[in-house]
């Protein structure tokens, strides 16, 4: 019973995020400046655009496809090696995000006054350690 909880919660929360990259890829700007690292001065250290957007949109919705895969107990759906690589690289992928870069993003990030550093403590890394964790 927990596992389906986890799964669906892991699931829900993958898609909820792909689905605002897809937002940010076709020109929505809502949360969009929010979710972009900067630097002392205020200036974005990176600059995604539509395509970037794209591209995370998509991974993520696969990675909602992989827990929503789990929940529904398809695992034949996949190859063996696939589903077994899948079930460490997501997780793995979460983590690295969580430990971060060690400068502008991560919990071992050494800029930290900056609203994108305050928003990644209290949100954003703790979100993928959550995702990680599983």
């Amino acid at each position: 019973m927990l596992i389906t909880i986890i799964n669906l919660l892991l699931a829900a929360i993958l898609l909820i995020l792909s689905l605002l990259h897809g937002y940010w890829a076709t020109g929505g700007r809502w949360g969009f400046e929010a979710a972009l690292p900067t630097n002392e001065k205020g200036e974005k250290i990176i600059n995604p655009g539509k395509v970037d957007c794209s591209i995370v949109c998509t991974g993520l919705l696969l990675f909602t496809a992989y827990y929503s895969i789990r929940l529904l107990d398809l695992q034949q759906l996949l190859p063996v090696w696939l589903y077994q690589f899948l079930g460490y690289a997501i997780p793995l992928f979460f983590m690295a995000r969580a430990i971060g870069d060690f400068k502008y993003i991560g919990f071992f990030k050494n800029i930290i006054d900056t609203p994108f550093a305050k928003r990644d403590s209290a949100l954003y890394s703790p979100l993928c350690l959550l995702i990680g964790t599983f």
